[in-house]
């Protein structure tokens, strides 16, 4: 993880002063914990995708344009961003996090190396895994019960990624 941080340093900044680093690929791949290792190994802040209100029937496009918003585009002007994040727990908006201007900066969640922000990201990485794999970890993090609302998610997932090229696109790919 060090040699990709040292890497990743080494960039030129992407969106303003930032080095955007994006962390995609299908829920229940690792994303989140490829994520939080890397982050450690740059010293930088994680800002998750599920940290915002993310509709089942939107799918994965849905959330982005609150980061887009609040995050990328005062980034990208040299300013901080921030947000109000998204409590799942409460179905409520939550506490402020700020995101200051800083050398690199981690975004993770499905969609966030999509092809339309691609022009502010540095890097790229794709974490995958084995989709009955991929099911196991959702179901026993969120609940059997929303079993069937998962696959539908799933099957919005490989048409979003299929249309959008994303894999392709990757600096790295991880399988977990």
């Amino acid at each position: 993880m060090n040699s990709l941080a040292a890497r990743i340093r080494n960039l030129p900044p992407s969106c303003g002063p930032v080095r955007l680093v994006a962390v995609d690929g299908p829920a229940g791949s690792g994303k989140t914990t490829f994520a939080g290792r890397l982050a450690g190994a740059l010293g930088c802040q994680v800002v998750h995708s599920d940290d915002f209100p993310v509709p089942w029937e939107e799918g994965p496009g849905g959330w982005f344009h609150a980061l887009e918003e609040q995050v990328l585009r005062p980034l990208r002007d040299g300013r901080p961003g921030g947000f109000r994040r998204y409590d799942w727990v409460r179905g409520a908006y939550a506490e402020r996090v700020a995101v200051p201007p800083a050398p690199v900066l981690v975004v993770e969640g499905v969609g966030t190396a999509r092809a339309s922000a691609a022009h502010l990201v540095a890097y790229t990485v794709w974490v995958e895994a084995a989709e009955p794999v991929r099911l196991a970890r959702v179901l026993e993090r969120d609940g059997p019960e929303l079993a069937p609302r998962w696959r539908e998610w799933f099957a919005a997932e490989r048409a979003w990624f299929a249309a959008d090229g994303t894999r392709e696109r990757a600096d790295l790919v991880v399988r977990t």
